[in-house]
């Protein structure tokens, strides 16, 4: 299973920081987030990567060149200025995912998640791993109930930004700017998204505080 990770956004809410550094590459615990999702995937056996990249993508490019360093083969996906979104960043590198159930990881997620136990063979057109809701989005995105999402029920949990899906969950797209969370709704509706929670180490990275906070929870642990 070849894996993509979502390295193409502005990270707006993290200025000042990614004027002159691209998210992924900010660093937690010494090393940068992209490197630790990077170096997990490897180790799960997962060594065929797609990463998009826009803003100040060439500084990606110019760090992480074809993976070879990190025991990775890594294939680039270029996007405009303003980049696509998640929906039109993963349609437009689909001819590099191959025709395959594959892989997404948001880049600027901390994580302890164990890639090793997904599998490319989902019951449905996605499979999400969700976690518990934090403080700072505690309505949650999905519910899960049976191994099976949807929109809204009792459990609602966060979509950790982890998630495998099959290319036909974007038959009908076309280039261009477009968010996922839609496909997802409708292939929830139509009973095609698994799900599982995941109850281990989760952070979204998303502003400074965050990041002073997560940088500070994981150096404790080291």
């Amino acid at each position: 299973m070849k894996a993509m990770l979502l390295a193409a956004g502005r990270g707006e809410r993290m200025r000042p920081l990614t004027d002159t550094t691209p998210k992924p590459l900010l660093r937690i615990g010494g090393q940068s987030m992209i490197a630790r999702h990077i170096h997990a995937l490897a180790h799960a056996g997962i060594t065929e990567l797609v990463i998009n990249h826009a803003h100040l993508g060439e500084q990606l490019v110019n760090v992480l060149g074809d993976g070879r360093a990190c025991g990775v083969d890594i294939a680039w996906s270029a996007e405009p200025a303003g980049a696509l979104e998640t929906g039109g960043g993963i349609f437009n590198a689909l001819p590099l995912l191959g025709d395959g159930p594959f892989l997404v990881v948001n880049a600027d997620i901390w994580t302890d998640f164990p890639f090793a136990t997904l599998s490319g063979e989902i019951d449905g057109l996605a499979h999400l791993v969700m976690v518990d809701n934090p403080v700072h989005h505690a309505e949650g995105d999905f519910s899960l109930s049976a191994g099976r999402l949807s929109q809204r029920g009792p459990a609602m949990l966060t979509f950790s930004g982890i998630g495998v899906y099959r290319p036909a969950l974007f038959a009908g797209c076309r280039p261009g700017a477009f968010p996922l969370a839609p496909l997802l709704r409708r292939a929830m509706d139509a009973g095609q998204v698994s799900g599982e929670h995941y109850r281990g180490s989760w952070f979204d990275v998303g502003t400074p505080e965050r990041l002073e906070a997560v940088n500070r929870a994981v150096v404790k642990r080291q």
